[in-house]
């Protein structure tokens, strides 16, 4: 009986290390990206997306509530034409739910222009485990400049 409960336990373990392995993987690549919009370092900010990658911003205007797209290659080029420390996000890590190679995030943020607040929100992304390596897949966004605590 000892030895069964030393074994559950060991195996309670082995599952609660990878799946706290694989939650600071994903943190990184997130944080990665924000690391490269910061630097304005055009190959960083690649490097946190799949090939494939989407990108997509909730707008709510007087005429409605619509979903922008944006490429991944423009919002590479127009954030790494910025200065150094130009843009600065910075994210609450809220929700990680994983299964097997896909992982949903939630971070509510508060961005920073210039060490400006400029807005807040939250961002909702997809990720994929490629070849061993989380990468966001999709990243849909709201952004506000009221009700940001």
């Amino acid at each position: 009986m000892k030895s069964a409960l030393l074994l559950l336990f060991g195996v309670l373990l082995v599952c609660i290390s990878r799946a706290q392995s694989a939650e600071d993987s994903i943190k990184a690549t997130i944080n990665s990206l924000f690391d490269g919009m910061k630097a304005a370092d055009a190959m960083q900010i690649r490097s946190a997306f799949a090939d494939s990658a989407l990108l997509q911003t909730v707008q709510t205007t007087k005429e409605g509530t619509r979903v922008r797209n944006e490429p991944l290659a423009d919002f590479v080029a127009s954030v790494s034409k910025l200065a150094k420390g130009d843009a600065d996000e910075r994210v609450v890590f809220e929700t990680i739910k994983i299964d097997g190679a896909l992982a949903t995030v939630w971070t509510p943020y508060k961005f920073y222009y210039k060490g400006n607040f400029s807005h807040c929100g939250v961002d909702s992304y997809q990720l994929v485990r490629i070849n061993g390596a989380w990468k966001i897949q999709y990243l849909i966004d709201t952004r506000r400049r009221t009700g940001c605590e």
